[in-house]
């Protein structure tokens, strides 16, 4: 369903990180994201350790930081929390620049900021390799649900339908006049959007319909993926351990 349709957060490439199959690389990232997460706040030299992990990786996927960092930029709404707790949390107090900073909110911001950035990027590392195909196809081999398998190939696939309808409702808003840049003209904004929802679903319907002329009983057609040897395994997890290993340091030091 999902062939031939590149999502944006996919740079083509031919590298040994490409060319993993999706299954490994879903289970490395999610691997070192835990390992992020379960990282003390006050161990500062881990983060930076596994952030040089990082880096390795997209030296071996040739993927260039600049890529990486806009498309990063989702995380923006949770910068501004992690910036905002120094200055609103309660407990003892330090004083920088002329500000009154509370302690435990700098941690916590600093928690919040490391351990999204860092997460963030993993996930974008692996979208930015893998094609939508092969992650659906990888979550399948891993024995995920074949109902969650079966809504994200329908979400991945129409996802930029949906948006193209979106374009083209704005295109025809504003060859009639509509200025989305002024406040009084939020209406048509927000009426656009009901008004794609109803589309959304409508052909969301006739698409269901053709899909049970065409024989669908409710499970997509078994996929496909290559499987991988032992070898493959451990070179692939190698940064994930790695990240495990200094995850585990961190409470040592502290």
């Amino acid at each position: 369903m999902a062939a031939g349709h590149a999502h944006p957060l996919y740079r083509a490439g031919d590298s040994a990180v490409h060319r993993l199959p999706a299954h490994v690389k879903i289970v490395g990232a999610f691997v070192f994201v835990l390992a992020v997460v379960a990282t003390p706040r006050e161990a500062f030299a881990v983060f930076g350790l596994q952030f040089l992990l990082l880096v390795g990786v997209w030296v071996a996927a040739r993927i260039p930081p600049g890529w990486l960092a806009a498309r990063a930029l989702i995380e923006a709404p949770f910068v501004v929390l992690a910036v905002l707790l120094p200055f609103f949390a309660v407990g003892p107090r330090v004083e920088w620049w002329g500000m009154s900073l509370s302690v435990d909110g700098l941690l916590a911001g600093w928690n919040i900021l490391v351990k999204g950035t860092l997460g963030v990027l993993v996930s974008v590392t692996l979208a930015g390799t893998t094609p939508l195909r092969d992650l659906v196809s990888g979550l399948s081999r891993l024995r995920v649900p074949a109902m969650v398998c079966v809504i994200a190939t329908l979400m991945l696939r129409y996802l930029e339908v949906i948006a193209a309808e979106a374009r083209r409702m704005r295109l025809a808003r504003i060859s009639r006049g509509h200025d989305p840049r002024f406040a009084w003209q939020l209406g048509a904004t927000v009426r656009s959007v009901g008004a794609l929802f109803l589309r959304s679903y409508e052909r969301g319907e006739r698409v269901h319909l053709a899909m049970l002329s065409r024989g669908y009983t409710g499970t997509m057609p078994a996929f496909t993926t290559a499987s991988a040897s032992t070898a493959t395994w451990a070179a692939a997890l190698v940064p994930a351990a790695a990240a495990v290993l200094l995850a585990a340091s961190g409470y040592w030091a502290w």
